[in-house]
């Protein structure tokens, strides 16, 4: 397959690319590295990226910019970080993937456990995440009868991570990246559609 992974340099990103590398051709890209390079927070950028790519097997976003801090600081402007970037920039990057995927082909898409498990200071990043969710629940229906899947992967924090999201995270049990990875091969290699896949 031929697969345009978005956040491929990232730490998660970059264990989807090892895992789905040893049998597929991998396209990175990036806000400011990779390969292909990409603005999920414009249409032209997005529109440009697949421009280059052409058609692909598999759309995957691994990526996407969260506010955290508490409710009583939270401003319009500041819950607009997600909103923008980790919700709107995959919807816009799934949008205009339905049109340049090959019979078969799928989309998926980075949520997180904190969707169905509010932290503290994590106002933002439920709301975004349950959206994205619901976003792929609905447009799975639609995109089924096109012979296409979508799907959306909720990893737990990453061991990786866990050194600048600890304090965020209090008794939950981290994952390693390269087990999230499974979760992207799933929804990349499987028949599921309009799932969301945990990886807790």
């Amino acid at each position: 397959m031929k697969i345009l992974l978005v956040g491929a340099t990232g730490t998660l990103g970059q264990a989807v690319a090892r895992q789905l590398g040893q049998q597929h051709q991998i396209l990175d890209a990036g806000r400011s590295s990779g390969t292909l390079r990409v603005d999920l927070t414009d249409d032209a950028s997005v529109n440009e990226l697949f421009a280059r790519t052409g058609a692909v097997d598999a759309v995957i976003s691994t990526t996407g910019k969260l506010h955290f801090g508490p409710l009583r600081d939270m401003t319009p402007e500041r819950f607009n970080v997600g909103l923008q970037d980790k919700l709107l920039g995959q919807v816009r990057l799934a949008l205009a993937a339905q049109h340049h995927l090959t019979p078969g082909g799928s989309i998926t898409l980075t949520s997180g456990i904190v969707s169905a498990q509010p932290i503290r200071d994590g106002v933002n990043a439920t709301s975004v995440n349950a959206a994205l969710e619901g976003f792929v629940r609905a447009a799975a229906l639609e995109l089924l009868p096109r012979g296409l899947r979508i799907n959306v992967v909720s990893p737990n924090v990453l061991v990786e991570s866990m050194d600048a999201y600890a304090p965020y995270f209090p008794g939950f049990e981290a994952v390693t990246a390269q087990r999230a990875a499974l979760a992207y091969q799933r929804a990349v290699e499987g028949i599921l559609s309009g799932e969301t896949i945990t990886v807790w």
